[in-house]
Protein backbone atom coordinates (compact mmCIF):
# COMPACT_ATOMS: atom_id res chain seq x y z
CA UNK A 1 0.00 0.00 0.00
CA UNK A 2 2.57 2.36 0.86
CA UNK A 3 4.69 1.30 -2.56
CA UNK A 4 1.25 2.07 -4.56
CA UNK A 5 0.34 5.63 -2.90
CA UNK A 6 -0.25 7.94 -5.98
CA UNK A 7 -1.03 10.90 -3.80
CA UNK A 8 -0.04 11.93 -0.02
CA UNK A 9 -3.56 11.26 1.05
CA UNK A 10 -3.90 7.89 0.27
CA UNK A 11 -0.20 7.29 1.60
CA UNK A 12 -1.19 8.77 5.04
CA UNK A 13 -4.41 6.81 4.98
CA UNK A 14 -2.54 3.68 4.25
CA UNK A 15 -0.39 4.49 7.56
CA UNK A 16 -3.00 4.68 9.63
CA UNK A 17 -3.03 0.93 11.17
CA UNK A 18 -2.64 0.28 14.34
CA UNK A 19 0.76 -2.35 13.67
CA UNK A 20 2.56 0.08 11.71
CA UNK A 21 6.35 -1.25 12.29
CA UNK A 22 8.75 2.11 12.84
CA UNK A 23 10.66 0.03 9.44
CA UNK A 24 7.33 0.80 7.64
CA UNK A 25 7.04 4.21 8.72
CA UNK A 26 10.42 5.08 7.59
CA UNK A 27 9.76 4.18 4.31
CA UNK A 28 6.38 6.07 4.02
CA UNK A 29 7.97 9.06 5.18
CA UNK A 30 10.29 8.35 2.30
CA UNK A 31 7.88 7.56 -0.16
CA UNK A 32 5.52 10.71 1.20
CA UNK A 33 9.16 12.86 0.32
CA UNK A 34 9.14 11.22 -2.67
CA UNK A 35 5.86 12.53 -3.67
CA UNK A 36 5.87 15.48 -2.13
CA UNK A 37 8.99 16.32 -4.47
CA UNK A 38 7.31 15.27 -7.59
CA UNK A 39 4.27 16.64 -7.14
CA UNK A 40 5.47 19.75 -5.04
CA UNK A 41 3.41 19.87 -2.11
CA UNK A 42 3.05 22.14 0.83
CA UNK A 43 5.08 20.64 3.02
CA UNK A 44 4.21 22.74 6.30
CA UNK A 45 0.42 21.02 6.08
CA UNK A 46 2.21 18.02 5.94
CA UNK A 47 3.76 18.78 8.51
CA UNK A 48 1.16 20.01 10.40
CA UNK A 49 -0.56 16.63 10.01
CA UNK A 50 -1.60 14.20 12.70
CA UNK A 51 -1.07 11.31 11.08
CA UNK A 52 2.43 12.33 9.91
CA UNK A 53 3.54 13.17 13.24
CA UNK A 54 2.36 9.48 14.31
CA UNK A 55 5.01 8.47 11.78
CA UNK A 56 7.52 10.18 13.35
CA UNK A 57 6.86 9.04 17.07
CA UNK A 58 6.44 5.19 15.73
CA UNK A 59 10.24 5.80 14.00
CA UNK A 60 11.38 7.44 16.80
CA UNK A 61 9.72 5.19 19.35
CA UNK A 62 11.69 2.47 17.66
CA UNK A 63 14.65 3.73 15.11
CA UNK A 64 17.04 0.76 16.42
CA UNK A 65 14.79 -1.87 14.35
CA UNK A 66 14.54 0.10 11.00
CA UNK A 67 16.49 -1.31 8.46
CA UNK A 68 19.46 -0.03 6.62
CA UNK A 69 18.02 1.24 3.23
CA UNK A 70 14.90 3.22 4.91
CA UNK A 71 17.18 4.30 7.59
CA UNK A 72 19.28 6.12 4.95
CA UNK A 73 16.55 7.01 2.57
CA UNK A 74 15.01 8.77 6.20
CA UNK A 75 17.83 10.65 6.47
CA UNK A 76 17.72 12.24 3.45
CA UNK A 77 13.64 12.57 3.09
CA UNK A 78 13.25 14.37 6.37
CA UNK A 79 14.70 17.75 5.53
CA UNK A 80 13.30 17.10 2.08
CA UNK A 81 9.81 17.53 4.13
CA UNK A 82 10.93 20.70 5.59
CA UNK A 83 12.37 19.44 9.31
CA UNK A 84 15.30 21.59 10.29
CA UNK A 85 18.54 19.52 10.42
CA UNK A 86 19.19 20.35 14.48
CA UNK A 87 16.11 19.64 15.48
CA UNK A 88 15.24 16.39 17.34
CA UNK A 89 14.24 13.99 14.98
CA UNK A 90 16.63 14.84 12.27
CA UNK A 91 19.69 14.76 15.27
CA UNK A 92 18.09 10.50 16.16
CA UNK A 93 18.15 8.94 12.50
CA UNK A 94 22.06 11.40 12.21
CA UNK A 95 22.92 9.22 15.68
CA UNK A 96 21.43 5.85 14.55
CA UNK A 97 23.48 6.21 10.96
CA UNK A 98 26.50 6.85 13.00
CA UNK A 99 26.62 4.01 14.95
CA UNK A 100 26.12 1.75 12.55
CA UNK A 101 28.44 3.27 10.13
CA UNK A 102 31.10 -0.11 10.34
CA UNK A 103 27.74 -2.18 9.25
CA UNK A 104 26.47 -0.76 6.34
CA UNK A 105 26.87 -1.57 2.47
CA UNK A 106 29.48 0.06 0.78
CA UNK A 107 27.04 1.11 -1.65
CA UNK A 108 24.63 2.97 0.85
CA UNK A 109 28.04 4.36 2.33
CA UNK A 110 28.01 6.28 -1.09
CA UNK A 111 24.93 7.49 -1.05
CA UNK A 112 25.32 8.53 2.69
CA UNK A 113 28.24 10.86 1.29
CA UNK A 114 26.63 12.15 -1.19
CA UNK A 115 23.74 12.98 -0.20
CA UNK A 116 25.65 15.28 2.70
CA UNK A 117 28.02 16.53 0.61
CA UNK A 118 25.09 17.66 -1.40
CA UNK A 119 23.96 19.29 1.32
CA UNK A 120 26.40 21.71 2.41
CA UNK A 121 26.16 21.79 5.86
CA UNK A 122 28.90 21.57 8.74
CA UNK A 123 27.79 17.40 9.69
CA UNK A 124 29.52 15.54 12.46
CA UNK A 125 28.45 12.25 10.13
CA UNK A 126 30.05 12.94 7.07
CA UNK A 127 33.51 13.26 8.41
CA UNK A 128 32.87 9.65 10.14
CA UNK A 129 31.51 8.45 6.70
CA UNK A 130 34.26 10.01 4.47
CA UNK A 131 36.86 7.49 6.91
CA UNK A 132 34.99 5.00 6.52
CA UNK A 133 35.16 4.79 3.03
CA UNK A 134 39.28 6.09 3.01
CA UNK A 135 38.76 2.72 4.46
CA UNK A 136 37.14 0.71 2.63
CA UNK A 137 37.91 1.96 -1.29
CA UNK A 138 39.36 -1.08 -2.17
CA UNK A 139 35.68 -3.00 -2.05
CA UNK A 140 34.75 -0.02 -4.64
CA UNK A 141 34.25 -2.33 -7.69
CA UNK A 142 32.06 -0.46 -9.83
CA UNK A 143 32.21 2.42 -12.34
CA UNK A 144 29.33 4.46 -10.80
CA UNK A 145 30.23 4.64 -7.65
CA UNK A 146 33.87 5.56 -7.90
CA UNK A 147 32.55 8.56 -10.87
CA UNK A 148 29.86 9.61 -7.92
CA UNK A 149 32.90 9.93 -5.11
CA UNK A 150 35.46 11.33 -7.01
CA UNK A 151 32.64 14.34 -8.50
CA UNK A 152 30.47 14.48 -5.31
CA UNK A 153 33.28 14.43 -1.84
CA UNK A 154 36.70 14.13 -3.68
CA UNK A 155 37.54 17.43 -2.72
CA UNK A 156 36.80 16.60 0.79
CA UNK A 157 39.35 14.74 1.47
CA UNK A 158 42.49 14.80 -0.68
CA UNK A 159 43.55 10.69 0.74
CA UNK A 160 39.85 9.59 -0.72
CA UNK A 161 40.96 11.45 -3.52
CA UNK A 162 43.93 9.74 -4.25
CA UNK A 163 42.79 5.91 -3.72
CA UNK A 164 39.81 6.85 -5.94
CA UNK A 165 41.93 7.37 -8.66
CA UNK A 166 43.96 4.85 -8.19
CA UNK A 167 40.62 2.95 -8.23
CA UNK A 168 39.74 4.94 -11.65
CA UNK A 169 42.76 3.92 -13.44
CA UNK A 170 42.13 0.25 -12.46
CA UNK A 171 37.90 0.92 -14.19
CA UNK A 172 39.25 3.65 -17.05
CA UNK A 173 38.47 0.88 -19.62
CA UNK A 174 34.87 0.22 -18.02
CA UNK A 175 34.09 4.09 -18.18
CA UNK A 176 31.58 5.01 -20.92
CA UNK A 177 31.95 8.64 -22.43
CA UNK A 178 29.49 10.18 -19.77
CA UNK A 179 31.58 8.74 -16.98
CA UNK A 180 34.95 9.86 -18.42
CA UNK A 181 33.54 13.45 -18.95
CA UNK A 182 32.62 13.66 -15.20
CA UNK A 183 35.88 12.34 -14.01
CA UNK A 184 38.04 14.34 -16.69
CA UNK A 185 35.83 16.91 -15.20
CA UNK A 186 36.58 16.17 -11.35
CA UNK A 187 40.14 16.67 -12.01
CA UNK A 188 40.05 19.63 -13.51
CA UNK A 189 37.80 21.48 -10.83
CA UNK A 190 39.72 20.06 -7.74
CA UNK A 191 43.18 21.21 -9.64
CA UNK A 192 44.53 17.73 -9.82
CA UNK A 193 46.68 17.16 -12.28
CA UNK A 194 46.93 13.21 -12.38
CA UNK A 195 48.89 12.53 -15.77
CA UNK A 196 48.65 8.34 -15.26
CA UNK A 197 44.88 9.00 -15.00
CA UNK A 198 45.15 11.25 -17.85
CA UNK A 199 46.52 9.73 -20.20
CA UNK A 200 44.42 6.39 -19.00
CA UNK A 201 40.82 8.31 -20.12
CA UNK A 202 42.43 9.73 -23.49
CA UNK A 203 43.78 6.32 -24.45
CA UNK A 204 40.24 4.70 -23.65
CA UNK A 205 38.64 8.03 -24.82
CA UNK A 206 39.86 7.59 -28.50
CA UNK A 207 38.84 4.07 -28.46
CA UNK A 208 35.08 4.50 -28.46
CA UNK A 209 34.09 4.72 -32.19
CA UNK A 210 30.57 6.24 -31.79
CA UNK A 211 30.47 10.05 -32.38
CA UNK A 212 30.90 12.07 -28.54
CA UNK A 213 27.83 13.80 -27.25
CA UNK A 214 28.06 17.83 -27.15
CA UNK A 215 28.52 18.12 -23.58
CA UNK A 216 31.11 15.36 -23.63
CA UNK A 217 32.84 17.57 -26.23
CA UNK A 218 32.78 20.79 -24.19
CA UNK A 219 33.35 19.34 -20.76
CA UNK A 220 36.36 17.43 -21.88
CA UNK A 221 37.70 20.21 -23.96
CA UNK A 222 37.49 22.48 -20.45
CA UNK A 223 39.07 19.88 -17.75
CA UNK A 224 41.89 19.58 -20.32
CA UNK A 225 42.61 23.20 -20.53
CA UNK A 226 41.90 23.60 -17.22
CA UNK A 227 44.90 20.74 -16.43
CA UNK A 228 46.88 22.17 -19.19
CA UNK A 229 46.60 18.54 -20.51
CA UNK A 230 48.14 18.17 -24.16
CA UNK A 231 47.01 15.14 -25.63
CA UNK A 232 47.02 15.40 -29.97
CA UNK A 233 45.08 12.87 -30.57
CA UNK A 234 42.07 13.70 -28.19
CA UNK A 235 42.33 17.22 -29.09
CA UNK A 236 42.26 16.86 -32.94
CA UNK A 237 39.01 14.28 -32.41
CA UNK A 238 37.19 17.33 -30.27
CA UNK A 239 38.23 19.90 -32.23
CA UNK A 240 36.61 17.90 -35.20
CA UNK A 241 33.35 16.87 -33.95
CA UNK A 242 32.72 20.06 -32.15
CA UNK A 243 32.93 21.77 -35.38
CA UNK A 244 29.00 20.67 -36.78
CA UNK A 245 27.89 21.11 -33.31
CA UNK A 246 29.07 25.27 -33.53
CA UNK A 247 25.43 26.57 -34.25
CA UNK A 248 23.88 24.87 -31.58
CA UNK A 249 26.09 26.65 -29.10
CA UNK A 250 25.50 29.99 -27.20
CA UNK A 251 28.04 32.31 -27.21
CA UNK A 252 29.31 31.61 -23.89
CA UNK A 253 30.21 28.01 -24.99
CA UNK A 254 31.96 29.01 -27.80
CA UNK A 255 33.73 31.62 -26.48
CA UNK A 256 34.81 29.06 -23.96
CA UNK A 257 35.78 26.48 -26.51
CA UNK A 258 38.16 29.46 -28.35
CA UNK A 259 39.80 30.27 -24.59
CA UNK A 260 40.11 26.20 -23.91
CA UNK A 261 41.74 25.91 -27.72
CA UNK A 262 44.09 29.00 -26.71
CA UNK A 263 45.42 27.96 -23.50
CA UNK A 264 46.10 24.48 -24.92
CA UNK A 265 48.28 26.22 -27.72
CA UNK A 266 46.06 24.39 -30.29
CA UNK A 267 45.02 25.49 -33.63
CA UNK A 268 42.55 23.71 -35.75
CA UNK A 269 41.99 25.55 -38.63
CA UNK A 270 38.73 24.50 -39.62
CA UNK A 271 36.95 25.06 -35.98
CA UNK A 272 38.37 28.54 -35.65
CA UNK A 273 37.24 29.45 -39.17
CA UNK A 274 33.84 28.32 -37.96
CA UNK A 275 34.55 30.11 -34.84
CA UNK A 276 35.18 33.59 -36.79
CA UNK A 277 31.53 32.89 -38.98
CA UNK A 278 29.73 32.18 -36.29
CA UNK A 279 31.02 35.31 -34.61
CA UNK A 280 29.79 37.25 -37.84
CA UNK A 281 26.73 35.01 -38.09
CA UNK A 282 25.35 36.16 -34.32
CA UNK A 283 27.02 39.50 -33.96
CA UNK A 284 24.19 40.78 -32.24
CA UNK A 285 24.00 37.49 -30.00
CA UNK A 286 27.41 38.19 -28.83
CA UNK A 287 28.04 40.51 -26.21
CA UNK A 288 31.20 42.88 -26.21
CA UNK A 289 33.01 41.12 -23.48
CA UNK A 290 32.44 37.28 -25.52
CA UNK A 291 33.70 38.96 -28.83
CA UNK A 292 37.20 40.39 -27.20
CA UNK A 293 37.21 36.96 -25.85
CA UNK A 294 37.34 35.51 -29.02
CA UNK A 295 39.81 38.04 -30.64
CA UNK A 296 42.20 37.99 -27.73
CA UNK A 297 41.99 33.53 -28.21
CA UNK A 298 42.81 34.42 -32.34
CA UNK A 299 45.88 36.28 -31.38
CA UNK A 300 47.40 33.98 -29.14
CA UNK A 301 47.21 31.28 -31.68
CA UNK A 302 47.97 33.47 -34.35
CA UNK A 303 45.04 32.73 -36.60
CA UNK A 304 43.95 35.00 -38.78
CA UNK A 305 40.37 34.11 -40.70
CA UNK A 306 40.49 33.67 -44.35
CA UNK A 307 37.05 36.41 -43.82
CA UNK A 308 39.58 38.93 -42.66
CA UNK A 309 38.34 41.98 -43.76
CA UNK A 310 34.95 41.17 -43.47
CA UNK A 311 35.48 40.36 -39.99
CA UNK A 312 37.94 42.71 -38.46
CA UNK A 313 35.53 45.52 -39.94
CA UNK A 314 32.50 43.76 -37.80
CA UNK A 315 35.37 43.72 -34.69
CA UNK A 316 36.45 47.63 -35.33
CA UNK A 317 32.70 48.65 -35.62
CA UNK A 318 31.70 46.24 -32.47
CA UNK A 319 34.77 48.03 -30.75
CA UNK A 320 34.10 51.73 -31.72
CA UNK A 321 32.83 53.51 -28.68
CA UNK A 322 32.85 51.09 -26.13
CA UNK A 323 36.81 51.88 -24.78
CA UNK A 324 35.68 53.34 -21.74
CA UNK A 325 33.10 50.42 -20.78
CA UNK A 326 35.63 48.19 -21.30
CA UNK A 327 37.61 46.46 -18.45
CA UNK A 328 41.78 48.08 -17.79
CA UNK A 329 42.73 44.60 -18.54
CA UNK A 330 40.74 43.29 -21.06
CA UNK A 331 40.98 46.92 -23.19
CA UNK A 332 44.85 45.60 -23.04
CA UNK A 333 44.43 42.60 -24.30
CA UNK A 334 42.23 43.78 -26.84
CA UNK A 335 44.51 46.25 -28.33
CA UNK A 336 47.85 43.94 -27.78
CA UNK A 337 45.44 41.26 -29.75
CA UNK A 338 44.86 43.80 -32.30
CA UNK A 339 48.82 44.36 -32.82
CA UNK A 340 49.41 40.57 -32.80
CA UNK A 341 47.24 40.53 -35.78
CA UNK A 342 48.76 43.30 -37.64
CA UNK A 343 45.21 45.33 -37.60
CA UNK A 344 45.75 48.12 -34.90
CA UNK A 345 44.42 51.62 -35.86
CA UNK A 346 45.92 54.55 -34.01
CA UNK A 347 43.00 55.49 -32.08
CA UNK A 348 43.35 52.18 -30.09
CA UNK A 349 47.28 52.68 -29.89
CA UNK A 350 46.24 56.47 -28.69
CA UNK A 351 44.05 55.23 -25.93
CA UNK A 352 46.29 52.77 -23.76
CA UNK A 353 49.28 54.49 -24.22
CA UNK A 354 47.59 57.64 -22.85
CA UNK A 355 48.82 59.06 -19.77
CA UNK A 356 45.56 58.73 -18.12
CA UNK A 357 45.21 54.98 -19.44
CA UNK A 358 48.69 54.39 -17.79
CA UNK A 359 47.94 56.25 -14.41
CA UNK A 360 45.54 53.15 -13.87
CA UNK A 361 47.79 50.57 -14.25
CA UNK A 362 50.75 52.27 -11.86
CA UNK A 363 51.51 51.17 -8.61
CA UNK A 364 49.21 47.67 -9.72
CA UNK A 365 51.87 44.41 -8.42
CA UNK A 366 49.52 41.86 -9.39
CA UNK A 367 50.33 39.03 -11.39
CA UNK A 368 47.28 40.25 -13.61
CA UNK A 369 48.51 44.00 -14.17
CA UNK A 370 51.84 43.20 -14.39
CA UNK A 371 51.41 41.32 -17.83
CA UNK A 372 49.15 44.20 -18.60
CA UNK A 373 52.11 46.61 -18.28
CA UNK A 374 54.46 43.86 -20.16
CA UNK A 375 52.12 43.83 -22.95
CA UNK A 376 51.29 47.58 -22.99
CA UNK A 377 55.31 47.85 -23.74
CA UNK A 378 54.57 45.29 -26.75
CA UNK A 379 51.78 47.88 -27.95
CA UNK A 380 54.18 50.92 -27.55
CA UNK A 381 57.06 49.06 -29.39
CA UNK A 382 54.44 47.92 -32.57
CA UNK A 383 53.20 52.14 -32.75
CA UNK A 384 57.01 52.67 -32.87
CA UNK A 385 58.02 50.12 -35.22
CA UNK A 386 54.87 49.06 -37.70
CA UNK A 387 52.76 51.74 -37.50
CA UNK A 388 54.73 55.10 -38.82
CA UNK A 389 51.64 57.77 -39.09
CA UNK A 390 50.94 57.42 -35.65
CA UNK A 391 52.70 60.60 -34.03
CA UNK A 392 52.09 59.71 -30.27
CA UNK A 393 51.98 59.25 -27.17
CA UNK A 394 54.25 56.74 -26.76
CA UNK A 395 55.11 55.34 -23.20
CA UNK A 396 57.70 57.81 -21.02
CA UNK A 397 61.39 56.83 -21.49
CA UNK A 398 61.27 55.45 -17.24
CA UNK A 399 58.26 53.32 -18.04
CA UNK A 400 60.27 50.98 -20.21
CA UNK A 401 62.56 50.00 -17.57
CA UNK A 402 61.08 47.00 -16.23
CA UNK A 403 61.04 46.13 -12.11
CA UNK A 404 62.57 42.73 -12.64
CA UNK A 405 65.46 43.80 -14.52
CA UNK A 406 67.92 43.93 -12.02
CA UNK A 407 67.38 40.84 -10.87
CA UNK A 408 67.75 39.29 -14.50
CA UNK A 409 71.43 38.60 -13.78
CA UNK A 410 70.95 36.43 -10.15
CA UNK A 411 67.90 34.12 -12.03
CA UNK A 412 69.29 30.78 -12.41
CA UNK A 413 69.86 29.83 -16.15
CA UNK A 414 68.54 26.77 -17.40
CA UNK A 415 70.59 24.20 -18.79
CA UNK A 416 69.56 25.61 -22.21
CA UNK A 417 70.61 28.63 -21.62
CA UNK A 418 74.05 27.49 -19.74
CA UNK A 419 75.00 25.32 -22.72
CA UNK A 420 74.17 28.59 -25.04
CA UNK A 421 76.51 30.76 -22.96
CA UNK A 422 79.32 28.09 -22.92
CA UNK A 423 78.88 28.03 -26.51
CA UNK A 424 79.01 31.26 -27.44
CA UNK A 425 81.66 32.46 -25.22
CA UNK A 426 83.86 29.32 -27.17
CA UNK A 427 82.64 30.25 -30.32
CA UNK A 428 83.78 34.30 -29.55
CA UNK A 429 86.20 34.10 -27.29
CA UNK A 430 86.22 37.28 -25.30
CA UNK A 431 83.11 38.23 -22.58
CA UNK A 432 82.80 41.82 -24.23
CA UNK A 433 81.67 40.43 -27.51
CA UNK A 434 78.26 39.05 -26.70
CA UNK A 435 75.46 40.44 -24.02
CA UNK A 436 73.38 38.05 -22.33
CA UNK A 437 69.72 37.91 -20.74
CA UNK A 438 69.01 41.30 -22.54
CA UNK A 439 65.52 42.96 -21.24
CA UNK A 440 64.41 45.10 -24.45
CA UNK A 441 62.46 48.37 -24.34
CA UNK A 442 60.15 46.55 -26.50
CA UNK A 443 58.91 44.13 -23.62
CA UNK A 444 60.86 41.21 -25.08
CA UNK A 445 63.98 39.08 -23.27
CA UNK A 446 66.99 38.17 -25.68
CA UNK A 447 69.06 35.26 -24.18
CA UNK A 448 71.73 36.61 -26.15
CA UNK A 449 73.28 39.91 -28.21
CA UNK A 450 76.02 39.75 -30.66
CA UNK A 451 77.12 42.54 -33.34
CA UNK A 452 79.12 41.31 -36.73
CA UNK A 453 80.42 43.51 -38.78
CA UNK A 454 80.19 43.48 -42.85
CA UNK A 455 82.16 39.96 -42.69
CA UNK A 456 80.79 38.50 -40.27
CA UNK A 457 83.22 39.12 -37.72
CA UNK A 458 82.29 39.88 -33.59
CA UNK A 459 82.08 43.30 -32.50
CA UNK A 460 82.37 44.55 -28.82
CA UNK A 461 78.87 44.97 -28.45
CA UNK A 462 79.00 46.85 -25.33
CA UNK A 463 80.78 49.68 -27.63
CA UNK A 464 77.69 50.90 -30.05
CA UNK A 465 74.91 52.52 -29.25
CA UNK A 466 72.08 50.70 -27.93
CA UNK A 467 68.46 52.28 -28.74
CA UNK A 468 66.80 48.47 -27.78
CA UNK A 469 67.92 49.46 -23.97
CA UNK A 470 66.73 51.49 -21.50
CA UNK A 471 70.07 52.65 -20.98
CA UNK A 472 72.75 52.36 -23.68
CA UNK A 473 76.14 51.85 -22.35
CA UNK A 474 77.89 52.75 -25.30
CA UNK A 475 78.47 56.06 -27.71
CA UNK A 476 79.51 54.21 -31.25
CA UNK A 477 77.07 54.24 -34.25
CA UNK A 478 77.37 50.45 -35.84
CA UNK A 479 79.84 50.53 -38.83
CA UNK A 480 78.37 50.38 -42.10
CA UNK A 481 76.99 47.12 -42.88
CA UNK A 482 77.20 45.25 -39.32
CA UNK A 483 74.28 43.71 -37.84
CA UNK A 484 72.59 42.92 -34.24
CA UNK A 485 72.14 39.49 -33.92
CA UNK A 486 69.77 37.88 -31.16
CA UNK A 487 70.05 34.83 -30.12
CA UNK A 488 66.16 33.23 -28.67
CA UNK A 489 65.54 29.83 -27.46
CA UNK A 490 62.07 28.48 -29.08
CA UNK A 491 60.79 27.91 -25.91
CA UNK A 492 60.63 31.69 -25.87
CA UNK A 493 58.80 32.54 -29.46
CA UNK A 494 56.52 29.82 -28.22
CA UNK A 495 55.18 27.06 -31.05
CA UNK A 496 51.80 25.77 -31.15
CA UNK A 497 51.36 21.87 -29.45
CA UNK A 498 51.49 20.42 -32.90
CA UNK A 499 55.43 22.47 -33.49
CA UNK A 500 54.38 23.78 -36.58
CA UNK A 501 52.42 27.46 -36.15
CA UNK A 502 54.07 30.19 -34.09
CA UNK A 503 52.28 31.76 -31.72
CA UNK A 504 50.66 35.44 -31.37
CA UNK A 505 53.35 35.76 -28.96
CA UNK A 506 56.47 34.22 -30.73
CA UNK A 507 55.45 35.79 -34.56
CA UNK A 508 54.93 40.04 -32.31
CA UNK A 509 58.10 39.33 -31.10
CA UNK A 510 60.13 38.22 -34.06
CA UNK A 511 58.39 41.42 -35.96
CA UNK A 512 59.73 44.00 -33.28
CA UNK A 513 63.05 42.69 -33.64
CA UNK A 514 63.43 42.53 -37.18
CA UNK A 515 61.77 46.25 -37.28
CA UNK A 516 64.67 47.20 -34.49
CA UNK A 517 67.71 45.89 -37.15
CA UNK A 518 67.89 42.21 -35.41
CA UNK A 519 68.97 39.46 -37.24
CA UNK A 520 67.68 36.47 -35.39
CA UNK A 521 68.89 32.88 -34.69
CA UNK A 522 66.78 30.81 -32.97
CA UNK A 523 68.09 27.83 -31.19
CA UNK A 524 66.31 24.72 -29.32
Amino acid sequence: LIQGASNHQELLRASEGPALSSNLAALAIARLARLAGEQRLDTESIRGDPRFQHLLSTVDAQISQVWHTPLVQLLRSLPALGLARGGRQVRSVEQEVLWRLRRLPLRQLVQLAEHLAGQGHDSLLLPEVLRKLELRWTELDGTRAVVTLMAKVGHLSPALMERLEDKALELAEQFNPDELRRVALALALQQRRSVPLLRALSYHLLQKPAELPLPVLTDLLFAYSKLSFQQPQVLHRLSLELQPHLGALSPAQVLRCARSFASLRWLSRPLAEAIAQYSLDNVQKLSITQLCGILVSFARLNFQPSSGEEFFSMVHEQLQGQEQQLDTHLLTDVVWSLCVLQQARAPHLRHVLSPEFQARLRGDTSPRAQSSWLKLLHINATARLEVPEYQGPFLPPEALQRDGDKDKDREKATPLQQGLREALLGALEGHDLVRHNVSTVYGWDIDAEVVLDSDNKPLPVRDFTAPHLPHSEGTKPLPPGARRVAVLRWEFLQFSSRGRELLGRGSLARRHLRAAGFLLAEVS
